[in-house]
């Protein structure tokens, strides 16, 4: 079995994205899983990153890493166990992928401590950006 995901896009302009990811896990958990592609975005091109403006979540049972994807992925957030909360980095500085070499703009998750039963919901806000 895997775990019951779903990746929604709520939103897909030309300058931000809004997304929603849910998991219930059946005990295998997500390790690195691509949940944004950044090259299927609309007005998408080669060089363009995301920024992390906002998250919203909420973790039952397990912690998730969010991920920026590149040669040697950087962790963006790491949403803690069993919390609920909305996060927004817009006016401060958003979350950028300064990962270095082979950054593709995509995000992954990681889960984390996830058994049987635990669940996440999230919500991201990224904005579009040319690197």
């Amino acid at each position: 079995m895997a775990d019951a995901v779903t990746s929604t896009t709520l939103y897909d302009g030309p300058n931000e994205v809004i997304m929603m990811f849910t998991n219930t896990s059946d005990g295998t958990g997500e390790s690195a899983v691509l949940k944004v592609d950044a090259s299927t975005l609309s007005g998408y091109s080669t060089g363009h990153l995301l920024a992390i403006e906002r998250i919203i979540y909420s973790t039952y049972g397990m912690a998730v890493k969010i991920l920026f994807d590149a040669d040697t992925d950087t962790i963006a957030f790491t949403c803690p166990a069993d919390e609920a909360h909305e996060i927004c980095f817009e006016k401060r500085a958003p979350l950028k992928n300064t990962a270095g070499t082979g950054v593709t703009g995509d995000i992954r998750f990681t889960t984390v401590g996830h058994t049987a039963g635990d669940t996440y919901t999230i919500v991201l806000h990224m904005r579009k950006y040319a690197a």
